[in-house]
């Protein structure tokens, strides 16, 4: 065997060649083992030969000739007898002609010497088989009178060259007159291949007669029906009797359609007695000649491992749909909860000299997470600008951005300076309970000087866009500050920053930089650096402008699967 060509130059045809000969390898490997196999010894005792007992008489004239009408491969024997009658040893006298078919097709030309056509020693023509059953057969055979088998005799023949050559057949062994043996066999064990089979796929077949005569059933039916091996072979009342309600309602229906309607049908009876096993009827008629049905024929298969698994895949997949409504349900809460609370406006001026632009971009997975923004002009004409990422995902994290960002707006008008606001606000995150942990930026930007303070809660520091040029603002080691929630009264140091007129400053959650198994200082090159990039292709003064600007920002850095929501608040300084 040699494995075939594969179909194309792809991948897939290379695997498949692979696959083919790893098999094909696997395979010769085995056939080896075959052939340097001694065998376990003897299982049954050999005869003893005699090498100088005389060949045995030929039968009455004309005995090749019966041998030959006989349709199946037989031989015909000839046993040694002893002093005390009992065989010793056996002749090989002669053979049919579907023997001389099964050999030329089955056994390798080599295995077997030629012969002459005259008697030989049985078992010096086929050595392996003195170790089979064979010789227990024809002892029982010649002294009993009784049909011996059927049996399954398997022995190897072995040619010069090594190969080895199996035979593999049920044989059966009767006296033929008064001096020989026929040995006859059908050849590839069928009827063990058909109780094999049955046996692997759980099936069997049973015929009832409707004269009152016997049922016919085939092998393992007291098996698949869950009987004593001892036990009679069932009616069709017995089989009503053996389901439960439905299975005998079931019943009924098939025989209704088979009997009177003479169609084939089906249905599944259940088993109580068998732990509740399932096994599917096919049931069809048998007709009397130009007459009515006088026979139900079925084949019963135990389902059951199929219905359990077919029960199980119903059962996961309401369950996982079940699982998919309370997500989607979950998320349109979280969303609308989140979209409510999330500010409306889209890129203007306001009145403190600033335009501002906001894109928000949520987790590909989760649906909803904590990121959050502000900007709002305070009463003493100072501008609040803020951007937190609350932890977690879900109705959790929008919950803590609600609280975060109404508290940060309630504090804002106090007129405390952004340090803080900040400090006050991680105080009300540590009053929700250890787990409500943020991060943010808050600043406040004064108009009359152009100047913007902001404080770093553990968040990335903004970007600053000046002369068409991208670099992080400054953050000193000192002005670093813990995330909000970690430790009650953490005091924060803001950083100031002057800005020119079309000064551009962006910031951003870290959803717009991270990426599973990549470096965070690397993502945040990358984003500094289509940030520049874009803001010579993109970047428009006039309404609107920031807001196409932001956008084509979020979306060039979308190039891979999103694992966190991202923000980006604009804001640009007006002449």
């Amino acid at each position: 065997m040699s494995p075939a060509s594969p179909a194309g130059g792809g991948g897939e045809g290379a695997a498949h060649h692979r696959d083919l000969t790893v098999v094909t390898d696997l395979l010769a490997e085995q056939r080896r083992r075959i052939t340097d196999f001694d065998g376990p010894g003897e299982r049954f005792p050999a005869p003893v030969q005699d090498p100088g007992a005389d060949p045995p008489s030929l039968p009455e004239p004309g005995w090749q000739q019966t041998m030959d009408a006989i349709p199946m491969p037989a031989l015909l024997v000839a046993p040694v007898l002893g002093r005390d009658g009992v065989p010793r040893d056996y002749w090989y006298v002669g053979r049919n002609r579907a023997a001389l078919r099964y050999s030329e097709t089955v056994i390798p030309p080599a295995a077997l010497p030629a012969w002459s056509g005259r008697p030989v020693p049985l078992f010096g023509r086929f050595p392996e088989m003195a170790h089979t059953a064979m010789p227990r057969m024809l002892a029982e055979a010649y002294r009993g009178g009784e049909i011996q088998g059927p049996t399954v005799v398997e022995f190897p023949l072995r040619a010069p060259d090594g190969e080895v050559a199996r035979v593999s057949a049920e044989v059966r062994v009767s006296r033929c007159g008064p001096h020989h043996l026929l040995v006859a066999w059908e050849r590839g064990n069928r009827q063990a291949l058909a109780r094999a089979a049955q046996h692997l796929a759980r099936t069997c077949w049973m015929e009832w007669n409707l004269t009152g005569q016997p049922p016919r059933a085939s092998f393992g039916v007291r098996h698949v029906l869950g009987l004593h091996r001892d036990a009679p072979l069932p009616g069709l009342v017995d089989v009503a009797a053996m389901t439960d309600h439905a299975g005998a309602e079931s019943l009924y229906q098939v025989l209704y359609d088979v009997l009177l309607r003479g169609r084939t049908a089906e249905c599944d009876l259940r088993l109580p007695a068998r732990r509740n096993g399932v096994l599917r009827l096919l049931a069809e008629p048998v007709f009397r000649p130009g007459g009515p049905v006088w026979a139900v024929r079925g084949v019963m298969m135990d389902v059951t491992g199929d219905r359990l698994t077919r029960h199980r895949a119903r059962h996961a997949e309401r369950e996982a749909t079940r699982a998919r409504d309370r997500a989607q349900a979950f998320g349109e809460v979280a969303a609308a909860f989140r979209d409510a609370l999330s500010p409306r406006f889209a890129g203007g001026k306001v009145p403190s000299g600033l335009e501002t632009a906001a894109v928000y971009r949520p987790d590909e997975g989760a649906g909803v997470g904590g990121d959050w923004y502000k900007a709002r002009v305070l009463p003493d004409g100072r501008t609040l600008l803020a951007l937190g990422d609350a932890r977690g995902h879900g109705l959790a994290a929008v919950t803590l951005m609600a609280k975060l960002r109404y508290a940060l707006a309630g504090l804002a008008f106090t007129a405390h300076p952004v340090e803080h606001l900040t400090g006050w606000l991680s105080d009300v995150a540590c009053d929700d309970g250890p787990e409500s942990t943020a991060t943010a930026i808050v600043g406040a930007y004064h108009p009359e000087r152009r100047l913007l303070r902001w404080v770093s809660a553990g968040h990335p520091a903004p970007l600053l866009l000046r002369d068409g040029r991208v670099r992080p603002l400054a953050l000193p080691p000192d002005a670093t500050g813990l995330p909000l929630g970690v430790v009650p009264d953490t005091a924060y140091t803001a950083v100031e920053t002057v800005l020119a007129a079309g000064d551009v400053v962006l910031m951003y959650s870290d959803g717009l930089v991270e990426r599973r198994g990549s470096d965070i200082d690397a993502d945040t090159e990358l984003l500094r650096h289509r940030a520049e990039r874009l803001a010579r292709t993109s970047l428009r003064r006039g309404t609107g402008g920031l807001q196409a600007y932001a956008e084509h920002v979020v979306r060039a850095m979308s190039d891979s699967p999103q694992t966190d929501d991202a923000t980006l608040l604009a804001v640009r300084c007006l002449p």
